[in-house]
This record gives structure tokens, C-alpha cells and sequence, in this order.
């Protein structure tokens, strides 16, 4: 079945980075849709960025535009959010997740069927 196993989460100060992974496993990456979503305690589900496996086309949220890049590696299966300039407003739960479809929407989490466990993410000022 399908699994998607995030890791790289952790603790850093005001302006620090991290750079999260996404391993899949047990469907066809090569071709279908990688998008990292991220959940702060109060707060609804944000879709922050997306990747088609197949052309490596991208969408980012605004939050996140010129922070954040999203990138993956069809050889390895893995998709990655590397995040930059982080502020305490990143803080947050993310996860990543996955659809067939060619179609990656624009945040829509409805769009993906398939999610992994969840990474946290804390930003100290």
C-alpha cells in the first residue's frame, strides 16, 4: 500500500533552516503529485506547496513563496521542502502527501488521498 514517511523536522531559531524529506513508497511517483501541507495548533490545514514527479512543475502558497522550495527525486522516491528565513509563524505540523493525478492543485487538500505521519516543525524567536 501506499506510505509516505516525513522526517527533518526539529527546532531552530528565527531565520534558521531545515529541509524536510517525503519517502514513498508502494505506487507509480514517477508520474503523480508530492504536496506539503502543514497544520498550527487553532489553525486549518494550509497547503504550502506541491510538485508534479513528472515535469517537476511547482506550485507554492503565498506564505511561503520565496522561503520554501520544493523539490524531489524520482530516482530516490523522496520529495523534499527546503525552508528558509523560518519565523515563529511556521510553526506547525507538516505533512506531506500524494495523488496519482496529474493534477496538483493549488493547496487542495482534498486532491490528495494519501498521508504521511506528520513532521514538527518549532521556530524559537
Amino acid at each position: 500500500q501506499v506510505q509516505l514517511v516525513e522526517s527533518g523536522g526539529g527546532s531552530v531559531q528565527t531565520g534558521g533552516t531545515l529541509r524536510l524529506s517525503c519517502a514513498a513508497s508502494g505506487y507509480t511517483y514517477s508520474s503523480s503529485c508530492i504536496g506539503w501541507f502543514r497544520q498550527a495548533p487553532g489553525k486549518e490545514r494550509e497547503g504550502i506547496a506541491a510538485v508534479y514527479t513528472g515535469d517537476g512543475n511547482t506550485y507554492y502558497a503565498d506564505s511561503v513563496k520565496g522561503r520554501f522550495t520544493i523539490s524531489q527525486d524520482n530516482a530516490k522516491n523522496t520529495a523534499y521542502l527546503q525552508m528558509g528565513s523560518l519565523t515563529p509563524e511556521d510553526v506547525a505540523m507538516y505533512y506531506c502527501a500524494a495523488t496519482s493525478s496529474t493534477r496538483c492543485g493549488r493547496g487542495d487538500a482534498a486532491l490528495y488521498s494519501s498521508w504521511g505521519q506528520g513532521t514538527q516543525v518549532t521556530v524559537s524567536s
